[in-house]
């Protein structure tokens, strides 16, 4: 049944929405216990953290290939 599960088929504004969604269920638990409004704060701020990180290093430039990498037109002893 689930055997064509992997983290390359996930969307990731579906990831994104879950992660939200459980964030949102965390903050609304810490304040149905009476938490102050500084540790629900904290909570969701530390919730956030990863899905911005997440964002951010989506768009920015692809990383390098292996072969990028290995073999770069600017070496630094001048040879190319």
């Amino acid at each position: 049944m689930f055997n064509n599960i992997s983290i390359s088929n996930i969307n990731s504004k579906w990831l994104l929405g879950g992660w939200l969604g459980v964030m949102a269920v965390l903050v609304a638990f810490s304040v149905g216990m009476h938490a102050r409004v500084s540790t629900s704060a904290f909570l969701l701020a530390l919730g956030m953290a990863p899905p911005i990180v997440f964002m951010l290093m989506r768009a920015g430039a692809p990383a390098p290939t292996v072969a990028e990498i290995l073999h770069s037109a600017s070496a630094k002893d001048g040879r190319s």
